[in-house]
């Protein structure tokens, strides 16, 4: 089999049941990064298959059909949302004082480039203002103070890969996960600048089999994967960052609301009642 990295593949070992890109090879051993679920994976070269053509115009077509049903769930709770501002600002101020938006700032930081464009493309379309930034999971404890003060964010998202390994102790051990202890130590390091869980919102963890308790209790995050230990869709947390960014700040954020929109559910993603961050003022005056 001629395998190069960037190729398509699955697992004969798992049924096939999740489509990676080639990421690193090293004699017969490949590196494997899942191409729209957060998972890293070893697999030897002859445990692996390359995705037919057929195949992966089938896949592509399902996939955007799975996000663009998301990203119409949440235009809808938007469109209501704002439908009830609207109403309730109407009813009680004058109709001729124009409002003004402040936007949301957001941060976030992965450690995967393929999905933080994906994310960054999502975001954007969502109308949201985002910097995106590429960190190795491992180096998160060591960049984290820096970024937070360059960037000044009011949402933060940490996030990468992950991975549970049984070999090395069960799944409330923190040991036994590939980069969950780097996670936990950098949202540590955020809550010293910002220990207010309303003023700076952090989503973190990696894709798959994150140790949730940890990120929310010990680290201090108010969304966080994964509870079930399950894979999360790699646009996953850009959902629960609009949700909170589009959310009145007088307003909470409902738990199950936000991963209702999300391509997981709550299998994969939790987290805490969290205030909202869309602010409005008045008079809105022009710029040139």
């Amino acid at each position: 089999m001629n395998l190069m990295t960037g190729m398509l593949v699955t697992r004969y070992s798992y049924q096939h049941d999740i489509v990676f890109r080639v990421k690193h090879i090293n004699g017969d051993k490949v590196l494997l990064h899942g191409e729209d679920i957060r998972l890293e994976a070893d697999a030897p070269v002859e445990d692996l298959r390359i995705l037919p053509e057929d195949d992966v115009r089938k896949r592509e077509e399902e996939i955007k059909e799975k996000e663009e049903y998301s990203y119409r769930l949440f235009r809808q709770d938007y469109q209501l949302m704002k439908e009830k501002k609207d109403y309730e600002y109407n009813k009680e101020k004058p109709r001729s004082i124009q409002r003004f938006q402040l936007p949301v700032k957001v941060l976030h930081i992965d450690g995967d480039r393929l999905y933080l464009k994906k994310c960054i493309d999502l975001y954007q379309r969502l109308g949201l203002q985002v910097h995106g930034v590429y960190v190795n999971e491992k180096d998160l404890p060591f960049e984290i103070d820096a970024l937070i003060q360059k960037i000044q964010p009011e949402i933060m998202v940490i996030t990468g890969h992950d991975a549970y390994s049984g070999s090395k102790g069960n799944k409330k051990d923190l040991a036994a996960y590939r980069n969950t202890r780097f996670f936990v130590e950098a949202v540590r390091q955020a809550r010293t600048w910002s220990p207010n869980l309303d003023q700076l919102v952090i989503f973190a963890g990696g894709a798959c089999q994150s140790h949730f308790e940890s990120l929310i209790r010990a680290g201090g995050a108010n969304f966080a994967s994964s509870p079930d230990r399950v894979n999360i869709h790699a646009l996953d947390p850009v959902y629960v960052v609009a949700k909170v960014a589009y959310t009145p700040f007088m307003e909470k954020v409902d738990v199950y609301d936000v991963l209702r929109n999300t391509l997981t559910g709550e299998k994969g993603l939790g987290g805490m009642e969290t205030r909202g961050l869309y602010r409005t003022g008045l008079p809105y005056v022009e710029t040139k």
